[in-house]
């Protein structure tokens, strides 16, 4: 008995260590120190791609669709607003998509509760290891090797195999997992929902976008703390979405901003709407009918923003090539891997000519 005992003390000095290791660890995280501080000269954007004091214009041409419209005589139209607006703006909104407000509402509180929970609580997923699949990190993908820093927190993890992944997601706060696995089904559900919209409006089998090319299901959540001096930093720098699709769940707080026309644009929070923009491999297999636009975040020195966005691409093994029935002339890139294509995005991600040019067809 006495054993038993010595053991479980040691047991659990030795996690009470580990823990205290990567709390220390933890102070690079934006929201462990930022309060009352001026903002750092690392984390300080050059002229050229800082937002600057320039009033950014909130868009209100965005579509917003109605998915509700799509089960009946409007289908056909429903089809065609997706459509261009991913020609248009790589961006849209939809309302009426199915999934229950309740259910909206619970997962941006269980997020926002992640974020608020004492340091201890989630030391052991905070790692700034890239490769670690569930992770609680600071800044963008690469913390160390970067130049400058962005004004954010990130908890990211897969979705897919649900039964698999869900055993490395958070374990507080306790209702995380059955929630946010509840809110990724419905997540993915919506997503090939529009997905098979998609398909139809480019002439496609309906289920042309399922199986390997929506395989792989990711949630990142985002958590920008107030900022000292929104001008100078950005919460996420220009860049577009390598997948396929993104659904995200920006809550109430503005920060999302599209380039379209040659100017920032900012979109609006709407009530209970998930934005949707396209990403660079359903601009590929497309053969540039759609087009992945960049975005970026910015923060503010009021009230933090926490967001959500769910992305669905292909499994890394998938060949990508654009679809043989919608070349004219000639296709625009060549085919490849998936994963040879995350291999030159991430060190390129703020260029996105550099990215796609890689890929583009020598015919």
């Amino acid at each position: 008995m006495i054993s038993l005992i010595f053991n479980q003390i040691i047991k659990l000095s030795a996690t009470t260590s580990i823990i205290n290791s990567h709390i220390q660890e933890m102070e690079k995280l934006v929201s462990r120190w930022c309060k009352n501080k001026p903002l750092p000269e690392s984390y300080i954007f050059p002229p050229e791609t800082r937002p600057g004091n320039l009033v950014v214009p909130t868009c209100n041409t965005i579509p917003v669709i109605d998915l509700s419209k799509a089960e009946g005589q409007n289908r056909t139209h429903i089809v065609q607003q997706i459509l261009k607006a991913g020609q248009d703006y790589g961006f849209f909104q939809v309302v009426n998509y199915g999934v229950p407000e309740s259910l909206m509402n619970e997962s941006m509180d269980v997020f926002k509760e992640f974020f608020e929970m004492p340091w201890e609580d989630k030391a052991m997923l905070y790692s700034e290891d890239p490769k670690n699949s569930c992770r609680l990190s600071t800044s963008s993908v690469n913390y160390a090797r970067e130049k400058i820093h962005h004004w954010r927190d990130n908890l990211r993890h897969p979705c897919h195999p649900l039964q698999d992944c869900i055993k490395h997601w958070p374990q507080k706060p306790i209702r995380y997992r059955e929630v946010v696995a509840t809110y990724t089904i419905e997540a993915k559900k919506l997503g090939l929902r529009i997905l098979e919209l998609v398909s139809e409006g480019l002439g496609l089998e309906s289920r042309f976008f399922g199986d390997k090319l929506s395989e792989s299901e990711i949630l990142s959540i985002n958590h920008y703390p107030p900022c000292p001096d929104p001008s100078l930093t950005l919460g996420v720098a220009k860049h577009c979405d390598p997948n396929l699709l993104t659904l995200l769940h920006q809550g109430d707080v503005s920060g999302l901003q599209v380039f379209n026309n040659g100017e920032w644009i900012g979109v609006e929070p709407l009530h209970n709407v998930f934005v949707v923009n396209i990403g660079n491999q359903l601009q590929i297999i497309s053969n540039n009918k759609l087009k992945s636009v960049e975005h970026r975040v910015v923060t503010n020195s009021r009230v933090a923003r926490t967001s959500a966005g769910f992305f669905i691409g292909p499994s890394e093994d998938s060949i990508i090539e654009p679809e043989k029935s919608l070349v004219d002339d000639a296709p625009f890139y060549r085919a490849f891997e998936f994963k040879d294509f995350l291999l030159h995005y991430f060190p390129n991600l703020e260029d996105n000519e550099v990215v796609m040019g890689h890929f583009k067809s020598q015919a």
